[in-house]
Parts: structure tokens; C-alpha cells; sequence
């Protein structure tokens, strides 16, 4: 493929919807300019995500820009205004360990070469009576109502908390223009109305140009919200989400949005994810692309020994192999699945019913013969197998399978 500039690349990444400031082309090619990404410390940890434009913010690290990472400890007091109804008033204890731990993670994403910082450290002692004659004074109410998120709660209600997250915002982006030489901000596509104010502050007050460019949100085949099953977030904490719980996610990609994946969450080259899809399209059924996607991204956040030990992993849970695996491996593996405790000697068939795996001893025999109940990956036909230690792997469990995807695990 034809080199591209790096703005080329931004936009055949498909990372580029929302654009401020006529020149930012040239500014993302020819120059080493200053940019910052914002979050508010609403978790203890990032998910996935926001992992989608901390790895925009990596590339243009890569680039040659320059990254500032804020943390929100005054925006994540108020919160920013969600479209259906005001977000709950997080503690100030909890906001500062979820900053802490956000801190981290991030420091660790960018090796430490990104500058981080909190808001609250330039909002602490700004007096509220000084901030509405400086900040206040430029933005008109009915250019905030225009705003679309702001618009769409008018008719259910707004606190005046959240309705002013977007001064907070605009002048975190003031702010860091005039002390840190921050000229562009980079977020995703739901920040647009805030990051604007911002660019309006800048003018108005300063009299100079700002940048931006916003990322669109990235969906999965359903129209999803990206790693969001449920309700339950895909967490950079590996003790909340772990490494094989994320390479099973990744694995199980969607044919169709796979290289639009490739394109957005990993570092490969233009030719290397060309490369990948081919392959990937000769033989899809050997999942390249996905198996290429979670190496990239598990590598990236946890490291290449969290990788293999993923990889590992899922290759022995459904094999012979399994036997070889911890049962801490197992149980973490297996979160979410019905789990109950047995003792001493147990009758497989009793096992079965007792614990709902089959709902009636009929059912039990009729999956025992037919070779649909798996005790460590190895059918079992024989009703009156008994159950107990000498079974367990690691001397702790045993996966029981009903079928291709019900799992049970007994402990011993």
C-alpha cells in the first residue's frame, strides 16, 4: 500500500468523525503539537472503552504529538450529563481511588511518557464568583441549550450542576492553552458540544485558534456499545476483568467488524492488517484476525505473559488439557458459571440432579448415553462414576459440561 500521512492514516483508521480548525491536517502531518484526552474518575478502573482513545492518543504519541491525560477530580464531582437522567453524586474518598487507580493504569499504557493531570488541581481555588466573571461572561445560555445532549435532558430536567459541566470543561481547555501550549483536544464523538465550548473560550478570550477531532463510537455487530455485554464493562483491571476473560471477548469478534477493530485498537501497520485480512479470508474459520486482535490488545494493556498465559488458557479449557491448568485459572475462566461445593465420594448421576445440571434422572441417563456430559473434557457414559478428590484438578475442581456451552463447576 501507498504510504499515507499521518492524517491519511487517522482517516483510513476510520478514527476521525467531528473536526475543529481548518489547518489541523497539516498540524497532525508537519508538526509536534500538544493535545490532551480527558476522563472523569467514575470507576476505580478504565474498560475498554476508553481504551479505544487512549490507543488514538498512543498512535499520535507515536506520531510525534505530544499527550496530556487529564483525570477529572472537579468535572468527576458534578459528572457529566448523560442523556436519560442526572448521574449520581460519587464521595470524594471514592473519587480520589478511582483516581489513583486511573492514574495508574494510564501511566502504565503510555510507559510514562504522558504528561497527567487533574483538574481539580486548577479548580481548588478558583473562587465561584471570579469564575462567572471570567468564564461565565463569554458563553450565552441559548448556545448551551443548543447544545444536543443539553437539549435532549431540557425536556425531563437538568441540574444547574450538570449544566454547567461544559464552562468546567471549556476551561480545562482554556486552561491547559494558555499554561501548557495545549492547542488540540482529542476525545470521542460524545464530547463534541463540550470541546466546542472550549474552542470558543480559547477564541473569545485569547483571541487564538484551538484544534480537535473526535472519534466515533465504536460498535459491535448489534450496534452494541464496544465490550459492553449486559451492562458489564470490559475493565483494563485484570482482577475485574481478566486477561482470558478479555481474549475470549476478543476471539469471539464478529467476521464483520473485525478489521475495523484491527484498524482501531491495534498498532499494526496498513499493510500488516491488509495482510491479516487475507489470510484471515482464506480461511476464516481459523479466526486470524480475531486470534491477531487479542494478541494486539491483551499484549498492549497487560503484557505479552498475560497474552500467552490467555492464550494458554483457552487452548486447554476445552481439551484434554485442561488438567494442566490451576484451579485459581479455571475459576476465573469460569466467572459467572453455577458453582457448588461437594464432599467426599458422589454419585455422577445424583451430581447431575441435585445440583440442576438435568432437570429429572431420566434427562440425566438420556445425556449420560448420548455422550453430552463432560467431566474435564472427557465424555462420561457411565451413570454410577463417582465423583470426588481423585477427580479434581489442582485437587480443588471439577468442570462439569452438559452440551457444547453449559458449564458447572464443583469444588472438593
Amino acid at each position: 500500500m501507498k504510504k499515507m500521512t499521518n492524517w491519511e492514516e487517522l482517516i483510513w483508521r476510520g478514527l476521525v468523525k467531528d473536526v475543529a480548525g481548518d489547518d489541523i491536517e497539516d498540524k497532525i502531518n508537519n508538526e509536534s503539537v500538544t493535545f490532551y484526552w480527558g476522563t472523569d474518575p467514575t470507576a476505580p478502573s478504565l474498560h475498554i472503552g476508553h481504551y479505544s482513545s487512549l490507543v488514538t492518543a498512543k498512535r499520535l504519541m507515536k506520531m510525534g504529538h505530544k499527550p496530556i491525560l487529564l483525570c477529572g477530580g472537579a468535572t468527576g464531582r458534578i459528572g457529566d450529563p448523560r442523556p436519560t437522567a442526572e448521574r449520581e453524586i460519587i464521595s470524594i474518598d471514592t473519587l480520589n481511588k478511582n483516581i489513583a487507580g486511573i492514574k495508574k493504569q494510564i501511566d502504565k499504557l503510555f510507559c510514562g511518557k504522558a504528561k497527567l493531570v487533574d483538574n481539580y488541581d486548577w479548580f481548588k481555588g478558583y473562587e465561584f464568583l471570579d469564575f462567572l466573571r471570567d468564564i461565565g461572561k463569554y458563553i450565552n445560555v441559548n448556545y448551551m441549550l443548543d447544545k444536543d445532549i443539553i437539549n435532549r435532558r431540557l425536556e425531563t430536567g437538568i441540574t444547574y450542576a450538570e449544566f454547567s459541566y461544559m464552562l468546567i470543561q471549556g476551561y480545562d481547555f482554556l486552561n491547559m492553552y494558555q499554561k501548557m501550549d495545549c492547542i488540540m483536544q482529542v476525545e470521542g464523538s460524545d464530547q463534541w458540544g463540550n470541546i466546542t465550548t472550549g474552542i470558543d473560550l480559547i477564541k473569545k478570550v485569547l483571541n487564538r485558534q484551538a484544534y480537535a477531532f473526535t472519534m466515533p463510537l465504536i460498535l459491535d455487530a448489534s450496534g452494541n456499545k464496544f465490550g459492553k455485554s449486559e451492562g458489564n464493562a470490559l475493565w483494563l483491571d485484570k482482577e475485574k476483568t481478566s486477561s482470558y476473560e478479555l481474549y475470549q471477548y476478543l476471539i469471539n469478534t464478529d467476521d464483520s467488524m473485525v478489521e475495523h477493530y484491527l484498524k482501531v485498537f491495534t498498532f499494526l501497520t496498513p499493510d500488516e492488517i491488509i495482510d491479516t485480512m487475507k489470510k484471515h479470508n482464506e480461511e476464516p474459520h481459523l479466526r486470524i484476525a480475531q486470534k491477531e486482535l487479542a494478541r494486539c490488545i491483551i499484549t498492549d494493556i497487560h503484557g505479552e505473559e498475560e497474552y500467552k498465559s490467555a492464550k494458554h488458557i483457552s487452548e486447554c479449557l476445552f481439551s484434554s488439557e485442561i488438567k494442566e491448568l490451576k484451579a485459581s485459572d479455571i475459576i476465573s475462566s469460569f466467572k459467572g458459571v453455577p458453582t457448588f461445593k461437594l464432599n467426599g465420594e458422589n454419585n455422577l448421576l445424583e451430581v447431575l440432579v441435585d445440583n440442576n445440571i438435568c432437570s429429572s434422572r431420566r434427562e440425566a441417563r438420556e445425556m449420560l448415553s448420548s455422550g453430552a456430559i463432560l467431566i474435564n473434557n472427557e465424555k462420561i457414559f457411565d451413570e454410577n462414576m463417582i465423583i470426588d478428590n481423585s477427580l479434581a484438578i489442582d485437587s480443588k475442581v471439577v468442570v462439569i459440561r452438559k452440551g457444547k456451552k453449559k458449564f458447572y463447576i464443583a469444588t472438593i
